[in-house]
Formats: structure tokens, C-alpha cells, sequence
């Protein structure tokens, strides 16, 4: 009398896992040289692993499993990329985020990196015959939820000490050229197209967003204690950009503001005014004088 092999559960589990995850469904997943190393059988002996019911057989209860999989990613998705599923509606946003997981299964053990090359897959599969505009719009918004995800993520600057405006003051400005700032690991910057970030704000307070006019927008995001997201002019953010950069101070602010119609004067008041904002919300976590 024949018996049904035993397997051991690690060895099950293994090739469960790779057989319902597999981007080719779940027929490419049996098939696979991963799982047939893990439990080498053909499909007709499927039941040898996977008992039938009395509904179901062996395929269709994997497949199941399969769908549940894939449906719980999609909904992780949609919880980190809400704007862009309000923008879409539901059944699109659903085909995107099931094309995307195609191209890029799920790799981690965390979801945190679930979404971390959605916004790339939609600029890498644009269709070309919809309007510049509202795919331009589509692709910023994700970049902006991705990285709001990505502050929050990071590791913050709340039981840091904070960056001292007035320590940096006080470097004469002859060692500017060897003085660089560190940002803080939750800074990021963003030059967008579309003020994606209106859009995102009406959408979590439900207050019916309509779709923005293409204005350049420049963006800096960062968290203390909560993400926040402001929008600056081009001038700061250029600043901020060649600092997080590695930019000797010197050189940023040199290379920054020539030709700036601003008087020395009102440079100087400007200049203040942002390095207190900056050491307000934590944008740098120190300063390094190279000699």
C-alpha cells in the first residue's frame, strides 16, 4: 500500500510560500526550480502535498491562498499610497498595484520596503496615449506618498540634541569653505511639477480634491514628532539642496545666491530666518569643520 510522503514543516513552508507568492501565479510557482528544490513533484501529484477538499482540488486551494496573498499586498498598497488610490479609484489603483507586484514581488520582511519602487514602476510603464499632465500628476503623487512613508520611517531626530544655530554663528566666515552641515535622516527634498502635495492634504481631510494646475513646487519633508511637508521658494531649496549634497557651506552659499536680486542686507535677514527654521524643525543633526 502506497503512502504519501511526509515532509517536514520548515521544508512545507518554504515551498508554500514560493509556490503562492510567485509573480507567474501559481502553476509558474510549482514549476519553479526554487520550489521543485524544496519539494520536487508534478502536478498531477499535487495532492501528495496539498489534500483536495471536497469542493476544491489541490490547484484551486492553493490558488486561494495565492489570491488572499496578493489581495492583502494590494490592500498594504493602497494604506500607503492613499491619495494615488483616490485618484485612480479603487479598480485601476487595484490593476497598477497587481501589475506592480508582478514586476516587483515582494522581497522583504517588511512591508515598509512593500511600495519603495512603485512610484518608478509607474514612471517606467506611462502609457503614452493619456495627457502629459495627469500622468506626470500620477507619478508625483506617488513619489510624495513614498517619501512620506520614508520619513516615517526613518530614524528621527526626537532624542537627538538639536543642531545649534548659534554655535554656527560663531565660525568666522574664513572657514565657511571647510565647514559642511549633516542632515537629519528624515530630510528629504522634492522639485515636482504638480503641487502633489495640496492634492495629498485635501484627500486626508476628505475634502474632495480636485485635480492641480502643472506649477514648479519645491518641497521639503521631514518629521519631528509627525511628518510635516512645507513648501519653500526655489532659492532655499536650492540652499538646502547643495547642503544635504556635502556642499562645503561656503560654496552653497556662493554658488546659491549669485545673482540674487536680494540686497546683502536682506540676504543676511533671509539667511537667518531659515537657519532658526532649520534648527527648529532638525533639518541638520550637526556640523563638521574639515581642517
Amino acid at each position: 500500500m502506497a503512502h504519501d510522503p511526509i515532509f517536514e514543516l520548515p521544508v512545507l513552508q518554504q515551498w508554500m510560500q514560493l509556490v503562492i507568492t510567485h509573480p507567474g501565479g501559481i502553476e509558474s510557482g510549482l514549476n519553479s526550480p526554487e520550489a521543485q528544490q524544496q519539494i520536487p513533484l508534478e502536478q498531477s501529484e499535487l495532492e501528495s502535498v496539498i489534500p483536495r477538499s471536497q469542493q476544491l482540488s489541490s490547484l484551486d486551494r492553493l490558488r486561494v491562498y495565492g489570491n488572499a496573498y496578493y489581495t492583502r499586498l494590494v490592500e498594504c498598497l493602497g494604506e500607503e499610497f492613499p491619495a494615488l488610490k483616490f485618484a485612480l479609484g479603487e479598480e485601476n489603483f487595484a490593476g497598477f498595484a497587481f501589475a506592480y507586484l508582478q514586476s516587483y514581488p515582494s522581497a522583504s520582511y517588511t512591508l515598509d520596503d512593500l511600495g519603495r519602487n512603485f512610484p518608478q514602476f509607474l514612471e517606467q510603464t506611462r502609457p503614452q496615449d493619456r495627457k502629459a499632465d495627469w500622468v506626470d500628476f500620477l507619478v508625483e503623487l506617488a513619489r510624495l506618498e513614498r517619501t512620506y512613508a520614508d520619513v516615517f520611517d526613518s530614524p528621527g531626530m526626537e532624542e537627538l540634541e538639536p543642531f545649534n544655530v548659534h554655535q554656527l554663528a560663531a565660525i568666522p566666515p574664513d572657514q565657511w569653505e571647510q565647514l559642511t552641515l549633516e542632515p537629519a535622516p528624515t530630510l528629504r527634498l522634492l522639485e515636482l511639477k504638480v503641487p502633489v502635495h495640496l492634492y495629498a492634504t485635501a484627500v486626508k481631510n476628505d475634502e474632495g480634491p480636485t485635480l492641480p494646475q502643472a506649477e514648479k513646487t519645491w518641497l521639503v519633508v521631514f518629521r519631528w514628532d509627525y511628518v510635516v511637508r512645507r513648501a519653500v521658494d526655489e532659492l532655499q531649496f536650492r540652499l538646502l539642496e547643495q547642503l544635504c549634497a556635502g556642499t562645503s557651506l561656503g560654496t552653497a552659499l556662493s554658488e546659491t545666491l549669485e545673482g540674487s536680486p536680494l540686497s546683502q542686507e536682506e540676504l543676511a535677514i533671509q539667511l537667518r530666518e531659515w537657519f532658526t527654521f532649520w534648527a527648529k524643525w532638525r533639518f541638520f543633526s550637526g556640523n563638521r569643520l574639515q581642517r
